[in-house]
């Protein structure tokens, strides 16, 4: 063994960041004397913002550990689900606009912009004390960034799986706006009658209405099709599916 180098032994869930040239269980790093681990874990691709317990020689070590030549270090994964001091909350990145309207239809707390830089988001993410979901690596990177988490999956149906498996949020559908995140109110035909069109008020009975904006929501059309998203989420939540 070349003891000018130290080892890093990734886990499985974890090799996705790395280069496809460089997707191996075993990782080399070079000490250098001032880089800490959670320095060398991101040199070889992977935001620190997913991973969990790092074990050197049988204990477990910060990301501000010292790495000495020879030093062996498992790299777990972040646990799931990821334990939080606070109910979450969420803010998304402009390319996750699928997935924010999902969550809110959940009832979950999720803020998105579709004109927002990352600088901003990091802002508006450490001030409100939100979790930045994103696919952006270099974005999970940023040193300012309180607390981030990157988004496996191309489909939002993946997408939120994976959220849902990782921060077990409490699921309150049909509570929040989906075009803006405000709380939906229940009020009766008569107050929203004028924004309703006829064959809506024949139709329907019971409304909801957003706080915030004032978007009028009914269970009409497409009501099987977002219900099937609850009933799948639930499931998820769960642990079935």
């Amino acid at each position: 063994m070349d003891f000018v180098t130290a080892r890093l032994r990734i886990a499985s869930e974890l090799r996705m960041f790395l280069p496809v040239s460089r997707r191996q269980e075993w990782q080399e790093v070079t000490p250098d004397g001032t880089s800490t681990l959670g320095h060398h874990v991101e040199s070889v691709g992977i935001p620190l913002t997913e991973v969990g317990p790092m074990i050197a020689d049988g204990r477990g070590v910060s990301p501000s550990y010292q790495l000495t030549s020879g030093d062996v270090v498992e790299v777990h994964p972040v646990p799931r689900p990821q334990p939080l001091p606070e109910e979450p909350r969420f803010l998304l990145d402009v390319h996750l606009g699928t997935l924010a309207r999902r969550l809110r239809l959940l009832g979950i707390d999720a803020a998105y912009h579709n004109d927002m830089d990352d600088p901003a988001l990091v802002v508006q993410a450490n001030e409100e004390h939100r979790v930045l979901l994103t696919q952006d690596r270099g974005l999970l990177r940023r040193r300012a960034l309180w607390l981030g988490a990157y988004v496996r999956g191309s489909r939002p149906a993946d997408q939120l799986r994976d959220l849902l498996e990782r921060f077990s949020p409490p699921l309150r559908p049909w509570t929040r706006c989906t075009a803006c995140n405000g709380r939906l109110e229940p009020v009766t035909k008569q107050e929203v009658a004028p924004l309703l069109e006829a064959g809506t008020k024949r139709n329907y009975d019971a409304y909801g209405r957003c706080q915030d904006c004032g978007q009028v929501y009914w269970h009409g059309a497409h009501s099987d099709r977002l219900e099937e998203i609850v009933q799948s989420a639930r499931a998820w939540a769960n642990g079935a599916g």
